[in-house]
């Protein structure tokens, strides 16, 4: 039995994999964004552990959100699985001053990252459209580049595949993996078409399964099956990059191993 924590638990594809993980016989602890929408994602996943909440929006409720999943120990996995979609028509700030899309889905896993107790296994929820994503990482904050929301989206998701990488680097002795579910019926995507069923299912394998090619590091994947991401990725310059940005903006300092 593996004890899990899937961020973005409350609905979608976070509630599907945690719900398959308690199938399975799993301790998880789920995560919600306010408390009424833990209470709903208990309600939903009965058998699951615990709920954390905190908006991962903001960096003092992530930083909170990080001490409060290291008070219940060690996780075997943590699946990063929350994120923002593309259809915000402007650019939105946080509280702390960031693009909402930049913050959820970028600065949020790479803060817990940081500050959790190192897991396992980490697996962070991309997109197909992370190949989509600018490769420059200039003006991650979208200060001076004029908003496209798809295109702030499709950064982030190449944006997840860099820190799943650059964790496998830095951290060997934890298993890191970035996967995409596919284009998928979900709150995000309400009209796709892609296999549902599918789709969670990534996220469950490469956290809990002994399967050879689920238990290496640095991989991609898409259901259940290896896939090259985009060749930027893999560029280790780049991810530090990234890293350091993170690091600036957030204050603070991803570990050594």
């Amino acid at each position: 039995m593996a004890r899990v924590f899937v961020t973005g638990s409350s609905d979608g594809l976070g509630r599907m994999a945690a719900s398959l993980l308690v199938e399975r016989g799993h301790a998880v602890v789920l995560h919600a964004r306010h408390e009424a929408r833990g209470r709903d994602a208990l309600a939903a996943v009965p058998g699951a552990e615990a709920v954390l909440t905190g908006d991962l929006s903001s960096l003092a409720q992530t930083r909170a959100l990080a001490e409060r999943a290291n008070a219940l120990g060690t996780f075997d996995a943590v699946i990063h699985n929350a994120a923002i979609g593309y259809r915000e028509r402007q650019r939105l700030l946080t509280v702390d001053g960031l693009s909402h899309v930049f913050a959820v889905n970028t600065l949020a896993p790479f803060v817990l990252t940081a500050l959790m107790h190192q897991p396992g296994r980490l697996v962070y929820v991309s997109s197909e459209l992370h190949r989509r994503g600018d490769a420059s990482l200039l003006d991650l904050n979208w200060e001076q580049r004029p908003w496209r929301g798809n295109q702030a989206y499709s950064d982030t998701k190449l944006h997840d595949v860099l820190l799943a990488f650059a964790v496998a680097r830095r951290w060997p002795a934890v298993r890191c993996n970035a996967m995409e579910p596919g284009w998928v019926a979900t709150k995000m995507s309400p009209r796709a078409t892609g296999d549902l069923d599918a789709a969670h299912r990534t996220q469950v394998w490469l956290a809990t399964d002994d399967d050879p090619a689920a238990t290496g590091t640095g991989g991609y994947f898409y259901h259940l099956r290896p896939k090259p991401p985009s060749g930027a990725t893999r560029d280790p310059e780049r991810q530090d990059r990234l890293l350091a940005e993170c690091e600036r903006l957030s204050g603070v300092r991803l570990p050594d191993a």
